[in-house]
């Protein structure tokens, strides 16, 4: 055998390669771009519940009534549109902090200060004196939320490489549900200690608020530790904002309109979660239907299956990195599929907590990982650094029609089969995701994707 042919053994003391081993898989998790996605996760979830189920829990205690207490949820419509401003988020840097600190850091220490100010005013309105300041300040909130999505979006496709995005998914979604837990049950609990310490009862919600804008200090510093990823375009300051912007919204469409295939990629971006989203449109109303009180499921859902969908979107995570993007996909679609199974399993099995249990810990792991792997996938789209927020928003929300739109039939499809026939039939919806999977595999689009990265 020839030197040239003679495989190469690295010399004592050389690192291996670190995407070698499942130790690395879980080693990446501790890498400090890493660590950064996961603190801008929990900065991502915070705020969700205090323009959301906090707030009306806050209404609901001063007596407002329960039409405009539902009316309210019309201040979540920012994060269905946020694709629409996108483009500015690419395109213009924030004054002064885009100097100094780069686009997208600048763009996140913007939007988390101007989270805290709206979380603080909001915190300091009067639900009953004045229903329309506090649907102001709700609405600031949605809509300052909404940016930082968008731009930790970007700044995550950005800064990780291809084979931490999942990793950096899973980490950020973990970290997202803790800070829903800390806005929601988390400011509830604090301000019922505020009461039991003799706080006069119109402060005590301002004080919950109060300390979930400190919170916000979690994004901000991660923000302010953070390195900008390298190449950002150059904005040349004498051009005309609205063109430019404009440029920007057109230049992304079109960029990704004309990859091979694209027609296939969006179709597979609506229908590959559908199954999911097909099932879960009436899981509770499936539970409650079968003989199980609120109670039950509430707390199987909240105890058991938070910790099963922390503990998937990690495993998604290692699965993503230790396998191709394609065979990962078709490990997290088979998976989705089999588990909408469980739930006709507990058509059958009726009212039994055991069952239930294993039914929401199968649902919730699976999904979980679906999820991550999903978004690896996405991200590996977006990339174009001239256009990454626009981009991500698009597909997120184009990813949303199946839950939103394509779902929305599952009560009629119920109401004629029945409950174990119906989750046989979601599972059965996943048959067209993965078949543009098997189409997008062998027309080299993953092969392609890998390319871009290298």
């Amino acid at each position: 055998m020839t030197d040239a042919a003679r495989p190469q053994t690295p010399p004592a003391g050389t690192p291996r390669d670190e995407d070698d081993g499942f130790l690395a898989s879980l080693a990446v998790y501790l890498r400090p771009r890493v660590l950064i996605v996961i603190l801008l996760g929990f900065s991502s979830g915070l705020p969700l519940a205090l323009s959301g189920a906090t707030l009306t829990i806050w209404m609901a205690e001063a007596k407002v009534n329960l039409a405009t207490i539902g009316l309210f949820a019309l201040v979540g419509v920012p994060y269905n549109f946020k694709f629409v401003w996108a483009p500015l988020v690419d395109a213009l840097d924030v004054p002064l902090l885009g100097r100094w600190l780069g686009r997208r850091r600048g763009w996140l220490v913007f939007t988390q200060l101007l989270l805290a100010v709206a979380v603080v005013w909001l915190g300091f309105q009067d639900p009953v004196a004045a229903p329309w300041h506090v649907a102001l300040g709700a609405l600031l909130v949605a809509t300052a939320s909404a940016t930082q999505d968008i731009v930790v979006d970007a700044f995550r496709v950005e800064s990780l490489e291809t084979r931490e995005q999942a990793a950096g998914m899973a980490g950020y979604v973990a970290a997202y549900r803790v800070g829903m837990l800390a806005s929601g049950a988390g400011v509830v609990l604090l301000v019922a200690w505020f009461e039991v310490l003799g706080t006069p009862r119109a402060d005590v919600w301002a004080y919950g608020y109060l300390a979930a804008a400190a919170m916000v200090g979690v994004g901000l510093f991660a923000a302010l530790m953070a390195k900008e990823p390298a190449g950002q375009p150059v904005i040349q300051h004498e051009e005309n904002v609205f063109r430019r912007v404009g440029q920007t919204a057109v230049g992304a469409f079109g960029a990704f309109l004309t990859r091979n295939n694209a027609v296939a990629i969006l179709l597979f971006v609506v229908l590959f979660k559908f199954c999911d989203a097909f099932a879960g449109a009436l899981t509770g109303a499936f539970v409650i239907d079968i003989g199980f009180d609120k109670a039950t499921y509430a707390g199987v859902v909240k105890g058991v299956g938070f910790a099963a969908a922390l503990i998937g979107g990690f495993a998604g995570g290692v699965i993503a990195r230790a396998l191709p993007l394609s065979t990962a996909l078709w490990v997290a679609g088979i998976l989705q599929m089999l588990s909408n199974l469980a739930f006709s399993w507990q058509a059958w099995m009726g009212v039994d907590v055991a069952a239930l249990t294993a039914t929401v810990v199968i649902e919730n792991f699976t999904g979980a990982i679906g999820t991550v792997i999903f978004v690896a996938y996405i991200s590996a789209l977006c990339g174009d650094r001239a256009h990454t927020a626009t981009q991500y928003a698009l597909l997120t929300a184009l990813a949303a029609v199946g839950r939103t739109f394509l779902a929305s039939s599952a009560g009629f499809v119920a109401q004629e089969t029945g409950w174990m026939a119906f989750f046989a039939v979601t599972a059965l919806a996943a048959l067209p995701g993965l078949a543009l999977l098997a189409f997008l595999q062998a027309s080299g689009h993953f092969r392609e994707l890998a390319a871009t990265k290298a």
